[in-house]
């Protein structure tokens, strides 16, 4: 309180307020000191009311001054309050990003060791892979595999058959079963991958036409032992498909060897690759399920019969409750006419004049009804 007091006296406003006061009390004296003679008692009363009007103000100046004190001391813990609460959710909400910053942070670490054991797992698998397409044997089982599993994926257990034995002795991968048109069709899957390396890889011209030939060789070698072991006149359909289960080497061999597509063509062999084969089993479920819907037209045309019948009678049913409902409408419209007749005349009754006699108003029916 003695700091905010000097702070306060140290305001040259309130010390000018205080100057003039004590002039206008030294004028006072200097004025009363000259009436002293004239009038001792009223000079004394005089200074005595003029002391308690100086107490007065400065009681008065005190007061404000403290209520000043108190109003700026308020502020100031307010202020500081303020400040203080600032300071400290400014800590909390650093504190908490600071939290979030760390969280974020290992969780990347995280991810990016994940992300290295994926790396090295996924050149573990790309090693084992190349060691299993480096194989002949090993090749076969992978494209078989992945033929498979696009079948299962597609077709329902009961439109396909693995290593199916023709009567030939032969087995076929897959055997697709239609109905005839067009019948079973056979799927053999073929992976010249050493070929088509060597073609990818040839650099010379020379090279590259000795790859080439080499390429399209092994590819019309496999079309040819489709051709002549998997379509057979009167047990599978007169074309069959060559699954090639890598993407690259498909659209190569159509890019670079379109003649021995056309080749193939002819002998009704037709070359798939992964996407192509999985429309190629799109087309064949839509095939299975319009002969399902063949297969059942019969019951269904029945069903559809039986259901025109119900339909007849229920429009027969329909047709005597309106005649039922069109002869009450016509009762009800009867009864209001006998109601509105008897009405009408009780009121003629009613207007009747009797000698010595009021009669009362007939209640209208309609009224009543509707009470």
């Amino acid at each position: 309180m003695q700091f905010s007091l000097e702070s306060f006296l140290d305001n040259p406003l309130i010390l000018i307020v205080f100057g003039v006061l004590f002039l206008v009390l030294l004028f006072i004296c200097f004025v009363l000191g000259k009436r002293q003679r004239a009038n001792p008692m009223e000079l004394s009363n005089k200074i005595s009311i003029l002391v308690e009007q100086q107490a007065f103000a400065q009681n008065q100046i005190t007061e404000r001054l403290q209520a000043q004190e108190r109003a700026l001391t308020k502020s100031l813990d307010e202020r500081l309050d303020k400040v203080s609460q600032r300071v400290g959710e400014s800590l909390v909400k650093q504190a908490t990003e600071n939290t979030n910053t760390l969280t974020e942070l290992r969780e990347r670490l995280a991810l990016i060791g994940k992300a290295q054991e994926n790396i090295t797992q996924l050149s573990t698998d790309v090693v084992n892979l190349q060691q299993v397409l480096s194989n002949k044997q090993t090749r076969g089982a992978f494209g078989e595999t992945q033929l498979a599993d696009q079948v299962k994926n597609v077709l329902p257990p009961s439109a396909y058959s693995f290593q199916e034995k023709l009567s030939n002795g032969y087995r076929v991968d897959c055997l697709l079963k239609l109905p005839n048109p067009p019948g079973s069709i056979s799927v053999d899957a073929k992976f010249p991958l050493e070929s088509f390396n060597r073609f990818h890889a040839a650099e010379g011209e020379g090279e590259k036409r000795a790859a080439r030939r080499q390429f399209a060789g092994d590819v019309m070698k496999h079309v040819k032992d489709i051709a002549k072991k998997y379509i057979i006149p009167g047990e599978t359909s007169d074309s069959a498909l060559m699954f090639l289960p890598a993407e690259a080497v498909y659209a190569e061999l159509h890019s670079s060897l379109p003649e021995v597509v056309e080749k193939s063509h002819r002998v009704r062999v037709y070359i798939v690759s992964p996407t192509t084969l999985m429309a190629t089993l799109n087309t064949i479920r839509a095939v299975l399920k319009d002969a399902q819907m063949r297969e059942q037209a019969s019951l269904i045309q029945k069903e559809v019969m039986a259901m025109n019948d119900d339909v007849v009678r229920l429009d027969k049913r329909v047709a005597n409750l309106q005649s039922h409902f069109g002869q009450a409408e016509e009762d009800i419209r009867q009864i209001r006419i006998s109601t509105e007749k008897v009405q009408k005349r009780a009121i003629r009754v009613a207007e009747v004049e009797l000698e010595d006699q009021d009669t009362p108003p007939v209640p209208d029916l309609r009224e009543t009804e509707e009470l």
